[in-house]
């Protein structure tokens, strides 16, 4: 997340004399607003991709060890992730732009970025947890459960965050 403190740090001097302009204040807000969404959601969805690698070195491992028929598991949780990624990349902007005709509220965002704070915590556990899997396909047969469950409470949350952003919550 230091990308996104260092965003925040970034104002220049034009910004901070432009603040004083009525109306650009909260213009400028929002494009901030704007910005740190789209970093969360990058974020989100590189740490999920990266979550990959080390399924992709246990298929290895349990290839070299003749375990075909313990690929499965691997290659169905690697769909589920792309499928989450997908949705994460292509989902809807946190809040529209001062010229947009459709405007998000800002009690919205607020509930977004609280509900955010939960998502961006349960990656790095799902993250955790697939970067700890056991390299024995029995020991690691076990967590494939558990992995499974968590990134359907994650594809849960992410419906939450979009029904919230469609004013349904």
């Amino acid at each position: 997340m230091r990308d996104l403190r260092e965003h925040f740090e970034r104002r220049n001097a034009l910004e901070t004399i432009l603040r004083y302009i009525p109306g650009f204040h909260g213009y400028l807000e929002k494009e901030y607003r704007r910005d740190a969404d789209a970093l969360q959601r990058q974020w989100l969805a590189d740490q999920l991709q990266q979550a990959k690698r080390p399924l992709d070195e246990l298929g290895r491992k349990w290839l070299d060890q003749g375990q075909w028929n313990q690929l499965s598991q691997i290659e169905l949780l690697r769909s589920r992730l792309d499928q989450l990624i997908g949705r994460i990349r292509g989902a809807m902007r946190g809040y529209s732009g001062f010229f947009d005709l459709v405007r998000v509220d800002d009690n919205v965002l607020d509930r977004i970025y609280a509900h955010d704070a939960g998502l961006v915590e349960q990656v790095a556990a799902l993250r955790e947890q697939i970067d700890q899997l056991p390299s024995q396909p029995e020991q690691a047969q076990s967590k494939f459960g558990q992995i499974f469950d968590q990134l359907e409470s994650l594809g849960r949350l992410w419906d939450q965050r979009e029904e919230i952003l469609r004013g349904l919550v």
